[in-house]
């Protein structure tokens, strides 16, 4: 077992049963692209910590991709870039954002496969992308406190929307995030017949590395009041039973520097073994 894998069994208590499924990608992966969760900006990747970690580790800083962004700086090394996207909107209409970056990263960076890295929604949007674009190259989805089975989160937020309180926002002239979010909401509820968590869950998934990051309840006094645990391990996804690798983390819904410092351990895994 390499170095940096020892860390992390001996940080966060990971199961070597799990990490025998993390085999090494096939082909180095020098590009990272961080997609942020519901509400969120790509500078939520950009935090110091985070940030921190990745150039520490010779990461090196590509930019955010937004709409009309031009051809992309060309960054020799292992690099990474933040998305701009409009969070609130359902999943497919995001899709189609991601979509368009990743095939400016791919015309820019033909001969390189690619890592995705998700925080919360995020995270179902990268496996929704790699469903929906098979032969794409992505090589390793990592994705943190993301609702792969849905939550009862969203389920309140069509509530809330469809209540009093959603009505007089609307009426007031307020900023309407509840209506603008129903279409999201529908998308994250837990997955039943109908859904589209269902209908992705059920979908042929890539040949890649699935690593989940889970907020561990033990491991912190609060936990993730957004996301269930159950709902974070890609394991528990129908059609990547077996496939993906679970490691426990503390700290609540959010991303925080300690992400950083292990989304670092796992990519070094991924590149170097």
């Amino acid at each position: 077992m390499s170095g940096s894998w020892l860390a992390i069994v001996c940080r966060y208590g990971v199961s070597l049963v799990l990490l025998v499924a993390l085999l090494p990608l096939q082909s180095t992966a020098e590009t990272l692209v961080l997609v942020q969760g519901y509400q969120a900006k790509g500078d939520d990747w950009r935090s110091p910590g985070i940030m921190n970690a990745l150039l520490q580790a010779g990461w090196r800083d590509g930019g955010q991709l937004g709409e009309g962004s031009a051809s992309l700086p060309v960054v020799r090394g292992p690099r990474f870039f933040t998305v701009d996207l409009i969070t609130d909107a359902p999943l497919m209409h995001q899709l189609a954002q991601l979509q368009e970056y990743m095939a400016q990263i791919r015309n820019d960076y033909p001969e390189e496969s690619l890592i995705l890295a998700g925080h919360s929604a995020g995270g179902v949007l990268g496996r929704l992308y790699m469903v929906q674009n098979p032969t794409s190259g992505v090589a390793a989805l990592i994705t943190f406190a993301s609702p792969h089975l849905g939550t009862e989160t969203a389920e309140l937020g069509i509530v809330l929307g469809n209540s009093p309180l959603g009505w007089a926002s609307r009426w007031l002239g307020a900023n309407d995030l509840l209506g603008r979010s129903q279409g999201l909401f529908f998308d994250l509820i837990r997955e039943r017949p109908g859904s589209l968590l269902f209908w992705l869950n059920r979908q042929p998934h890539p040949v890649a590395r699935y690593i989940s990051v889970v907020r561990d309840e033990e491991r912190s006094w609060v936990g993730d009041l957004i996301v269930p645990v159950w709902s974070q391990d890609m394991n528990q996804v129908y059609e990547l039973r077996g496939r993906a690798v679970s490691i426990p983390s503390a700290g609540t819904h959010g991303l925080n520097d300690e992400d950083g410092r292990l989304l670092v351990r796992i990519l070094s895994r991924l590149r170097h073994s």
